[in-house]
């Protein structure tokens, strides 16, 4: 028995190092992270296009707008387009005009090109005041990449007429994308 007493301390300390132990826990969770990727678009319009008249006289005046575009379409029955509108004719009065032109013929004309994932619009086009033109479509699970972007390009062609006064003229040419 005196050996039993003189051991009791001892075991006592075990035993409570042991239950402390005994108590320690640790736990573990997890969550589920979730994501719905949806159509989109965006695009960038170059800078300001200067339209030339280059090599004889009363040659056309020609320039380029070049947009840069993302685009994503959704993978069943999805599409999308890039389109453009006069929304401001040429001004001042005296000059070129999209809506109004000032002789019979005078027209604002564009062809363009589109890289993949667009298909370009064919043919040459006409620019209107009152209702949107093709740029540039996207079919089913249209996918561009970002680095580099991809590129549409409408190429202008505005008559030179005789009857235009001298001076400067501006128009706003409004670009729009849609995607779904």
């Amino acid at each position: 028995m005196k050996n039993f007493l003189k051991t009791l301390p001892l075991a006592a300390l075990v035993l409570l190092i042991t239950a402390s132990v005994g108590l320690a826990q640790s736990a573990t969770g997890t969550s589920s992270v979730t994501v719905t990727v949806g159509a989109e678009a965006s695009l960038t319009v170059s800078s300001p296009t200067a339209l030339t008249a280059v090599g004889t006289v009363f040659n056309n005046y020609t320039g380029t707008t070049t947009v840069t575009y993302l685009v994503r379409t959704t993978k069943v029955g999805g599409s999308g387009s890039i389109s453009l509108e006069v929304t401001t004719d040429f001004s001042p009065a005296g000059g070129p005009s999209v809506a109004t032109p000032p002789t019979a013929g005078d027209a604002l004309k564009y062809t363009c090109t589109a890289a993949a994932p667009a298909t370009g619009c064919t043919g040459t086009q006409t620019a209107s005041t009152t209702v949107t033109s093709p740029v540039a479509t996207f079919g089913t699970d249209a996918h561009a990449t970002s680095s580099p972007a991809s590129t549409a390009t409408t190429s202008w062609t505005l008559t030179n007429d005789p009857v235009y006064k001298t001076g400067s003229y501006a128009a706003t040419v409004t670009y729009t994308i849609s995607a779904s």
